[in-house]
């Protein structure tokens, strides 16, 4: 393969990766992770067209009412997923951003556990499987 050849592979690479709604920073782990979501998206609405990190990002971001303690996850997260975070008891949270915490994300039960746990309290019910996906997308864009 010249040089000139392999430049093209990895600028086709890139826009590939570009186009897959932001997901840049998704290693093996949190594909796997995403495609099961992606799975169970589909079989809730056909139409699933795929995730966003851009609704993911607006989901994160979002003020509920369910929750005066947690009206955000980013009551507990930051608004910068970089960042580390506090639990209300004050506990660390690592931050969110896979950039930053490159094991995120990679566990289907662990992920489950804790949406499980954070929907729950923020939302007031358990989050839909493009809700968690455009979530993990907008992580692994960070």
């Amino acid at each position: 393969m010249t040089h000139r050849t392999h430049r093209l592979s990895l600028a086709i690479l890139a826009v590939a990766t570009i186009g897959l709604a932001g997901i840049a920073f998704a290693g093996g782990g949190q594909q796997a992770v995403l495609d099961q979501y992606a799975a169970l998206a589909k079989a809730a609405d056909p139409s699933f067209a795929g995730f966003s990190a851009d609704r993911g990002k607006a989901f994160f971001l979002a003020k509920n009412s369910h929750s005066a303690d947690t009206p955000s996850c980013t009551s507990c997260h930051t608004a910068d997923p970089h960042n580390a975070g506090q639990t209300t008891v004050g506990q660390a949270i690592k931050p969110m951003a896979v950039s930053v915490t490159p094991d995120r994300f990679t566990d289907m039960a662990k992920t489950e556990k804790w949406f499980r746990r954070n929907c729950k309290t923020v939302l007031g019910r358990e989050c839909t499987p493009t809700e968690k996906g455009d979530f993990i997308a907008f992580m692994t864009s960070q």
